[in-house]
Protein backbone atom coordinates (compact mmCIF):
# COMPACT_ATOMS: atom_id res chain seq x y z
CA UNK A 1 0.00 0.00 0.00
CA UNK A 2 3.06 2.33 0.71
CA UNK A 3 4.63 2.07 -2.42
CA UNK A 4 1.70 2.68 -4.54
CA UNK A 5 1.05 5.72 -2.19
CA UNK A 6 4.64 6.86 -3.12
CA UNK A 7 4.03 5.93 -6.84
CA UNK A 8 0.42 8.29 -7.14
CA UNK A 9 2.64 11.04 -5.58
CA UNK A 10 5.42 10.62 -7.99
CA UNK A 11 2.36 10.91 -11.09
CA UNK A 12 0.78 13.74 -10.09
CA UNK A 13 4.11 15.81 -9.21
CA UNK A 14 4.95 14.67 -13.08
CA UNK A 15 1.63 15.67 -14.02
CA UNK A 16 2.06 18.87 -12.18
CA UNK A 17 4.95 19.86 -14.14
CA UNK A 18 7.07 19.69 -11.42
CA UNK A 19 10.85 18.98 -11.86
CA UNK A 20 12.70 16.13 -9.61
CA UNK A 21 14.88 18.68 -9.24
CA UNK A 22 12.76 21.22 -7.30
CA UNK A 23 12.07 18.20 -4.54
CA UNK A 24 16.02 19.14 -3.60
CA UNK A 25 16.04 20.47 -0.11
CA UNK A 26 16.04 24.18 -0.38
CA UNK A 27 18.86 26.41 0.72
CA UNK A 28 18.53 27.29 4.48
CA UNK A 29 19.67 30.81 4.82
CA UNK A 30 19.15 31.21 8.53
CA UNK A 31 20.92 28.01 9.41
CA UNK A 32 24.00 28.47 6.89
CA UNK A 33 24.41 32.17 8.06
CA UNK A 34 25.26 31.07 11.90
CA UNK A 35 27.35 27.84 10.21
CA UNK A 36 29.30 30.68 8.26
CA UNK A 37 29.23 33.23 11.07
CA UNK A 38 30.60 30.52 13.52
CA UNK A 39 33.18 29.24 11.08
CA UNK A 40 34.24 32.85 10.72
CA UNK A 41 34.18 33.76 14.44
CA UNK A 42 36.70 30.98 15.11
CA UNK A 43 38.80 31.55 12.25
CA UNK A 44 39.47 35.07 13.06
CA UNK A 45 39.86 34.60 16.71
CA UNK A 46 42.90 31.66 15.70
CA UNK A 47 44.49 33.99 13.24
CA UNK A 48 43.42 32.09 10.16
CA UNK A 49 43.63 35.57 8.48
CA UNK A 50 42.67 39.35 8.94
CA UNK A 51 39.18 39.62 7.52
CA UNK A 52 37.34 37.61 4.58
CA UNK A 53 34.22 38.54 2.39
CA UNK A 54 32.09 35.71 1.46
CA UNK A 55 28.66 34.94 -1.13
CA UNK A 56 27.01 32.16 -1.56
CA UNK A 57 24.34 31.94 -4.21
CA UNK A 58 22.74 29.89 -7.06
CA UNK A 59 22.84 30.60 -10.60
CA UNK A 60 20.36 33.41 -10.21
CA UNK A 61 20.16 34.49 -6.40
CA UNK A 62 22.29 35.46 -3.91
CA UNK A 63 21.54 33.80 -0.74
CA UNK A 64 24.54 35.39 1.59
CA UNK A 65 26.77 38.93 1.58
CA UNK A 66 29.27 39.25 4.40
CA UNK A 67 32.19 40.90 5.38
CA UNK A 68 33.93 39.77 8.53
CA UNK A 69 37.35 41.43 9.97
CA UNK A 70 40.01 43.62 9.11
CA UNK A 71 41.89 44.70 6.30
CA UNK A 72 45.21 43.43 7.52
CA UNK A 73 46.61 42.69 10.56
CA UNK A 74 46.58 45.66 12.55
CA UNK A 75 42.68 45.48 12.92
CA UNK A 76 42.18 49.52 11.82
CA UNK A 77 39.82 49.11 8.87
CA UNK A 78 37.03 46.88 8.99
CA UNK A 79 36.60 44.90 5.36
CA UNK A 80 34.07 46.98 3.29
CA UNK A 81 32.03 44.85 0.27
CA UNK A 82 33.72 47.24 -2.17
CA UNK A 83 37.17 46.03 -1.13
CA UNK A 84 39.15 44.24 -3.65
CA UNK A 85 41.68 41.14 -2.89
CA UNK A 86 44.60 39.72 -4.80
CA UNK A 87 43.07 36.95 -6.11
CA UNK A 88 46.71 34.79 -7.07
CA UNK A 89 46.17 31.98 -9.03
CA UNK A 90 41.57 32.64 -9.22
CA UNK A 91 43.46 34.59 -12.21
CA UNK A 92 44.46 31.80 -13.86
CA UNK A 93 40.21 30.98 -14.76
CA UNK A 94 38.87 34.66 -14.09
CA UNK A 95 41.31 35.96 -16.69
CA UNK A 96 43.16 33.90 -19.17
CA UNK A 97 40.41 31.18 -18.76
CA UNK A 98 37.83 33.28 -19.69
CA UNK A 99 39.36 34.84 -22.31
CA UNK A 100 40.52 31.55 -23.63
CA UNK A 101 36.64 30.17 -23.53
CA UNK A 102 35.75 33.40 -25.49
CA UNK A 103 38.02 33.21 -28.69
CA UNK A 104 37.78 29.29 -28.29
CA UNK A 105 33.97 29.95 -28.90
CA UNK A 106 34.47 32.63 -31.50
CA UNK A 107 36.85 30.35 -33.30
CA UNK A 108 39.80 32.67 -33.35
CA UNK A 109 42.14 30.15 -31.00
CA UNK A 110 41.33 26.43 -31.04
CA UNK A 111 42.78 23.88 -28.01
CA UNK A 112 44.80 22.24 -30.77
CA UNK A 113 46.75 25.23 -31.28
CA UNK A 114 50.79 24.67 -31.09
CA UNK A 115 52.84 27.06 -28.89
CA UNK A 116 55.44 27.23 -31.77
CA UNK A 117 52.64 27.73 -34.36
CA UNK A 118 51.45 31.09 -32.53
CA UNK A 119 54.11 32.41 -30.66
CA UNK A 120 57.36 32.30 -32.74
CA UNK A 121 59.95 33.18 -30.30
CA UNK A 122 59.07 29.23 -28.94
CA UNK A 123 58.96 28.00 -32.77
CA UNK A 124 62.37 25.87 -32.51
CA UNK A 125 62.54 25.30 -28.42
CA UNK A 126 61.45 21.86 -27.15
CA UNK A 127 58.08 22.96 -25.94
CA UNK A 128 57.21 24.19 -29.26
CA UNK A 129 54.55 21.43 -29.60
CA UNK A 130 53.06 21.93 -26.60
CA UNK A 131 48.97 22.53 -27.24
CA UNK A 132 47.12 25.15 -25.77
CA UNK A 133 44.68 21.97 -24.78
CA UNK A 134 47.97 20.55 -22.69
CA UNK A 135 48.45 24.17 -21.12
CA UNK A 136 45.05 24.51 -20.18
CA UNK A 137 45.04 20.96 -18.26
CA UNK A 138 48.79 20.99 -16.68
CA UNK A 139 49.81 18.53 -18.78
CA UNK A 140 52.61 20.05 -20.32
CA UNK A 141 55.48 18.69 -18.01
CA UNK A 142 56.94 22.41 -17.45
CA UNK A 143 57.71 22.64 -14.01
CA UNK A 144 56.01 24.18 -11.41
CA UNK A 145 57.80 27.91 -12.03
CA UNK A 146 60.16 29.79 -11.92
CA UNK A 147 61.49 32.55 -9.45
CA UNK A 148 62.34 34.92 -12.22
CA UNK A 149 62.86 38.09 -10.12
CA UNK A 150 65.90 36.40 -8.22
CA UNK A 151 68.37 36.58 -10.65
CA UNK A 152 68.05 40.42 -10.06
CA UNK A 153 69.22 40.26 -6.96
CA UNK A 154 72.66 39.33 -5.56
CA UNK A 155 74.95 40.14 -2.38
CA UNK A 156 78.47 41.81 -2.41
CA UNK A 157 80.77 39.04 -1.64
CA UNK A 158 78.48 36.23 -3.17
CA UNK A 159 77.01 34.80 0.16
CA UNK A 160 73.22 33.57 -0.39
CA UNK A 161 69.98 35.55 -0.67
CA UNK A 162 68.45 33.47 2.54
CA UNK A 163 69.79 31.92 4.93
CA UNK A 164 68.06 29.59 7.46
CA UNK A 165 69.51 31.05 10.75
CA UNK A 166 68.49 34.48 12.05
CA UNK A 167 72.19 36.32 12.93
CA UNK A 168 73.37 40.23 12.18
CA UNK A 169 73.86 39.63 8.69
CA UNK A 170 70.44 37.84 8.06
CA UNK A 171 67.68 39.55 10.60
CA UNK A 172 64.57 39.78 8.82
CA UNK A 173 62.19 36.65 8.18
CA UNK A 174 60.78 35.55 4.86
CA UNK A 175 58.91 32.76 3.68
CA UNK A 176 60.72 30.62 6.46
CA UNK A 177 64.20 32.11 5.81
CA UNK A 178 65.76 35.09 6.88
CA UNK A 179 67.18 37.42 4.38
CA UNK A 180 70.97 38.92 3.77
CA UNK A 181 70.79 42.55 4.76
CA UNK A 182 73.43 43.26 2.20
CA UNK A 183 71.07 42.68 -0.79
CA UNK A 184 71.91 44.62 -4.16
CA UNK A 185 69.55 44.64 -7.18
CA UNK A 186 70.71 44.45 -10.89
CA UNK A 187 70.70 48.18 -12.27
CA UNK A 188 71.03 46.76 -15.69
CA UNK A 189 67.29 45.86 -15.60
CA UNK A 190 65.86 47.80 -12.24
CA UNK A 191 65.73 51.70 -11.62
CA UNK A 192 64.34 52.72 -8.68
CA UNK A 193 62.87 55.78 -10.48
CA UNK A 194 60.48 55.56 -14.14
CA UNK A 195 62.23 55.56 -17.18
CA UNK A 196 61.37 55.59 -21.12
CA UNK A 197 59.99 52.07 -21.83
CA UNK A 198 60.45 50.59 -19.01
CA UNK A 199 57.56 48.29 -16.95
CA UNK A 200 56.36 49.59 -13.54
CA UNK A 201 56.77 46.41 -11.24
CA UNK A 202 56.14 47.53 -8.19
CA UNK A 203 55.29 51.74 -6.52
CA UNK A 204 59.35 52.33 -6.55
CA UNK A 205 60.40 49.99 -9.12
CA UNK A 206 60.83 49.76 -12.91
CA UNK A 207 62.23 46.78 -15.02
CA UNK A 208 63.90 47.02 -18.46
CA UNK A 209 61.92 45.14 -21.27
CA UNK A 210 64.75 43.49 -22.06
CA UNK A 211 64.59 41.33 -19.40
CA UNK A 212 61.94 39.40 -20.79
CA UNK A 213 63.95 37.53 -23.18
CA UNK A 214 65.19 35.95 -19.94
CA UNK A 215 62.32 35.21 -19.22
CA UNK A 216 61.11 33.48 -22.04
CA UNK A 217 64.36 31.37 -22.50
CA UNK A 218 63.88 29.91 -19.50
CA UNK A 219 60.43 29.22 -19.73
CA UNK A 220 61.35 27.40 -23.08
CA UNK A 221 63.80 25.07 -21.16
CA UNK A 222 61.74 23.90 -18.28
CA UNK A 223 59.89 21.09 -19.28
CA UNK A 224 61.69 19.36 -16.49
CA UNK A 225 58.86 16.80 -15.83
CA UNK A 226 56.89 13.45 -18.16
CA UNK A 227 54.58 15.29 -20.83
CA UNK A 228 51.08 14.22 -20.64
CA UNK A 229 50.92 13.86 -16.69
CA UNK A 230 49.22 16.25 -14.45
CA UNK A 231 51.37 18.65 -12.93
CA UNK A 232 50.22 22.05 -12.04
CA UNK A 233 52.70 25.17 -12.78
CA UNK A 234 52.27 28.74 -13.31
CA UNK A 235 54.67 28.47 -16.44
CA UNK A 236 51.34 27.03 -18.54
CA UNK A 237 49.13 30.17 -18.06
CA UNK A 238 51.84 32.72 -18.59
CA UNK A 239 52.14 30.92 -22.11
CA UNK A 240 48.35 30.67 -22.35
CA UNK A 241 48.61 34.65 -22.25
CA UNK A 242 51.37 35.04 -24.51
CA UNK A 243 49.25 32.95 -27.73
CA UNK A 244 46.23 34.65 -26.20
CA UNK A 245 48.08 38.02 -27.23
CA UNK A 246 49.88 36.32 -30.62
CA UNK A 247 46.52 35.42 -31.86
CA UNK A 248 44.75 38.63 -31.62
CA UNK A 249 47.18 41.47 -31.19
CA UNK A 250 45.52 42.62 -27.55
CA UNK A 251 47.01 42.77 -24.01
CA UNK A 252 45.28 40.13 -21.80
CA UNK A 253 43.77 43.27 -19.57
CA UNK A 254 42.35 44.56 -22.84
CA UNK A 255 40.52 41.37 -23.80
CA UNK A 256 39.22 40.78 -20.53
CA UNK A 257 37.98 44.03 -19.26
CA UNK A 258 35.64 43.78 -22.76
CA UNK A 259 34.23 40.70 -20.91
CA UNK A 260 33.89 42.08 -17.34
CA UNK A 261 32.24 45.24 -19.30
CA UNK A 262 29.77 43.45 -20.49
CA UNK A 263 28.87 41.45 -17.69
CA UNK A 264 28.51 45.16 -15.81
CA UNK A 265 30.86 44.39 -13.41
CA UNK A 266 33.75 47.14 -12.47
CA UNK A 267 35.40 45.77 -8.68
CA UNK A 268 37.91 43.42 -10.78
CA UNK A 269 40.77 43.74 -13.34
CA UNK A 270 44.57 44.07 -13.18
CA UNK A 271 46.61 46.50 -11.53
CA UNK A 272 44.00 47.94 -8.72
CA UNK A 273 45.24 51.32 -8.88
CA UNK A 274 44.10 52.30 -12.00
CA UNK A 275 40.48 51.94 -11.14
CA UNK A 276 40.32 51.81 -7.63
CA UNK A 277 41.76 53.74 -4.54
CA UNK A 278 44.59 52.58 -2.75
CA UNK A 279 42.25 52.21 0.81
CA UNK A 280 40.13 49.71 -0.69
CA UNK A 281 42.82 47.07 -2.04
CA UNK A 282 43.45 44.72 0.77
CA UNK A 283 47.02 44.51 1.73
CA UNK A 284 48.82 41.07 1.22
CA UNK A 285 52.59 40.17 2.23
CA UNK A 286 55.60 41.79 4.27
CA UNK A 287 58.30 40.76 1.35
CA UNK A 288 61.14 41.55 3.39
CA UNK A 289 63.27 40.27 -0.19
CA UNK A 290 62.25 41.44 -3.40
CA UNK A 291 60.47 45.05 -2.70
CA UNK A 292 61.01 45.41 1.38
CA UNK A 293 57.13 46.38 1.50
CA UNK A 294 54.11 45.27 2.64
CA UNK A 295 52.39 44.53 -0.72
CA UNK A 296 48.99 46.64 -1.17
CA UNK A 297 47.60 47.97 -4.55
CA UNK A 298 50.40 45.78 -6.62
CA UNK A 299 50.19 41.83 -7.29
CA UNK A 300 51.88 39.97 -4.52
CA UNK A 301 52.95 37.14 -7.03
CA UNK A 302 56.87 37.57 -7.87
CA UNK A 303 56.30 36.29 -11.76
CA UNK A 304 52.94 38.42 -12.35
CA UNK A 305 55.13 41.11 -11.04
CA UNK A 306 57.78 41.21 -12.82
CA UNK A 307 55.12 40.99 -15.81
CA UNK A 308 54.17 44.32 -15.00
CA UNK A 309 51.02 42.92 -12.94
CA UNK A 310 48.98 41.49 -15.82
CA UNK A 311 50.18 37.63 -16.12
CA UNK A 312 48.00 34.88 -17.09
CA UNK A 313 49.39 33.02 -13.99
CA UNK A 314 48.00 35.93 -11.47
CA UNK A 315 47.28 39.76 -11.02
CA UNK A 316 43.09 40.11 -10.69
CA UNK A 317 42.04 41.76 -8.12
CA UNK A 318 38.44 41.78 -7.43
CA UNK A 319 35.74 42.09 -4.83
CA UNK A 320 33.54 39.01 -4.14
CA UNK A 321 30.47 40.71 -5.65
CA UNK A 322 31.93 40.92 -8.87
CA UNK A 323 33.20 37.33 -9.10
CA UNK A 324 29.24 36.40 -8.08
CA UNK A 325 28.36 37.37 -11.18
CA UNK A 326 30.69 35.36 -13.17
CA UNK A 327 29.67 32.53 -11.41
CA UNK A 328 26.46 33.04 -12.40
CA UNK A 329 26.94 33.51 -15.69
CA UNK A 330 29.22 30.31 -15.79
CA UNK A 331 26.50 28.20 -14.05
CA UNK A 332 23.80 29.81 -16.50
CA UNK A 333 25.46 28.16 -19.46
CA UNK A 334 27.31 31.19 -20.20
CA UNK A 335 24.59 33.59 -20.44
CA UNK A 336 23.84 36.52 -17.89
CA UNK A 337 21.21 39.12 -18.29
CA UNK A 338 20.30 37.64 -21.45
CA UNK A 339 23.45 37.92 -23.23
CA UNK A 340 25.43 35.25 -24.55
CA UNK A 341 28.75 36.11 -22.89
CA UNK A 342 30.56 32.63 -23.37
CA UNK A 343 29.44 29.72 -25.67
CA UNK A 344 27.34 27.23 -23.55
CA UNK A 345 29.16 24.27 -25.49
CA UNK A 346 32.91 26.39 -24.62
CA UNK A 347 31.58 26.23 -20.92
CA UNK A 348 30.59 22.63 -20.83
CA UNK A 349 33.86 21.56 -22.63
CA UNK A 350 35.95 23.96 -19.92
CA UNK A 351 34.34 22.65 -16.72
CA UNK A 352 34.00 19.03 -17.51
CA UNK A 353 37.11 16.56 -16.72
CA UNK A 354 38.25 15.54 -19.88
CA UNK A 355 41.55 13.13 -18.91
CA UNK A 356 39.18 11.81 -16.06
CA UNK A 357 40.07 8.22 -17.20
CA UNK A 358 43.70 9.05 -16.82
CA UNK A 359 43.22 9.97 -12.85
CA UNK A 360 43.31 13.52 -14.17
CA UNK A 361 40.45 15.22 -12.82
CA UNK A 362 41.15 18.84 -13.81
CA UNK A 363 39.12 20.90 -16.44
CA UNK A 364 40.47 23.41 -18.83
CA UNK A 365 41.67 26.15 -16.66
CA UNK A 366 39.43 25.29 -14.09
CA UNK A 367 40.37 23.03 -10.80
CA UNK A 368 38.23 20.13 -10.11
CA UNK A 369 38.89 17.56 -7.54
CA UNK A 370 38.28 13.84 -7.34
CA UNK A 371 35.16 13.30 -5.41
CA UNK A 372 35.54 13.17 -1.62
CA UNK A 373 34.06 14.16 1.47
CA UNK A 374 34.51 18.01 0.24
CA UNK A 375 33.78 17.84 -3.49
CA UNK A 376 31.26 16.23 -6.02
CA UNK A 377 32.48 15.09 -9.36
CA UNK A 378 30.91 18.18 -11.48
CA UNK A 379 31.98 20.83 -8.94
CA UNK A 380 34.76 23.34 -10.50
CA UNK A 381 36.38 26.66 -9.78
CA UNK A 382 39.62 27.48 -8.13
CA UNK A 383 41.75 28.84 -5.16
CA UNK A 384 44.55 31.29 -5.14
CA UNK A 385 47.35 31.53 -2.91
CA UNK A 386 46.42 34.69 -0.85
CA UNK A 387 43.90 32.71 0.62
CA UNK A 388 41.07 33.34 -1.89
CA UNK A 389 38.55 30.42 -3.10
CA UNK A 390 35.71 29.94 -5.48
CA UNK A 391 33.68 26.83 -6.37
CA UNK A 392 30.45 26.27 -7.82
CA UNK A 393 28.02 23.07 -8.85
CA UNK A 394 25.91 22.82 -11.50
CA UNK A 395 23.98 19.75 -9.94
CA UNK A 396 22.06 22.40 -7.89
CA UNK A 397 23.46 25.89 -9.22
CA UNK A 398 25.32 26.53 -5.66
CA UNK A 399 28.27 28.44 -5.70
CA UNK A 400 30.68 30.09 -2.55
CA UNK A 401 33.31 32.81 -3.20
CA UNK A 402 35.24 33.13 -0.42
CA UNK A 403 38.36 36.58 -0.36
CA UNK A 404 40.79 36.35 2.27
CA UNK A 405 44.57 37.39 2.81
CA UNK A 406 45.95 35.00 4.88
CA UNK A 407 49.51 36.02 3.84
CA UNK A 408 49.19 39.65 5.72
CA UNK A 409 51.41 39.70 7.22
CA UNK A 410 54.01 36.80 6.52
CA UNK A 411 53.00 33.41 3.65
CA UNK A 412 53.47 31.03 6.26
CA UNK A 413 50.56 31.59 8.07
CA UNK A 414 48.60 27.89 6.70
CA UNK A 415 46.24 27.87 9.10
CA UNK A 416 43.11 27.91 7.28
CA UNK A 417 44.33 24.96 4.80
CA UNK A 418 45.30 22.62 7.52
CA UNK A 419 41.67 23.39 9.02
CA UNK A 420 40.00 22.79 5.93
CA UNK A 421 38.70 25.95 6.34
CA UNK A 422 37.18 26.77 2.66
CA UNK A 423 36.19 22.76 1.96
CA UNK A 424 34.14 22.61 5.01
CA UNK A 425 32.32 25.60 4.53
CA UNK A 426 31.89 24.40 0.95
CA UNK A 427 30.52 21.27 1.83
CA UNK A 428 28.21 22.79 4.06
CA UNK A 429 26.54 24.61 1.28
CA UNK A 430 25.68 21.92 -0.77
CA UNK A 431 23.49 20.01 1.89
Amino acid sequence: MKKTGVRIVLVLLILSGISFSSLKKSFDTKQNVVFIDSMMNNALEKGFFPGAQIIVGSKDSVFIVKNYGYQDCFKKQKVKTEDVYDLASMSKVLGATLVAMRLAGEDKISLEDKLGDVVPFYKNTAIANLTLFELLTHTTGLKSGITFYKSLLSTPDGVPLLSDKQSADYPDFFDNMYVNKHIVYDTKYLSFEPKDNYVRIYKNMWLNPEFYTSVDEQIAVANTNPRGQYLYSDLNLILVQQMIEAKTGLKLDQLAKVIYNELGISKIGYNPLQWTSLQNVIPTELDNLFRKDTIRGYVHDEAAAILGGVSGNAGLFANAQSISVICQMLLNNGKYNGKQILKAKVVAAFTKSPLAKKGIYRGLGFDKRKPDEFYQKNDFGHTGFTGTFFFMNPDNNRFLIILTNRVNPARTNRLMYKDDFCPKIWKQMNK
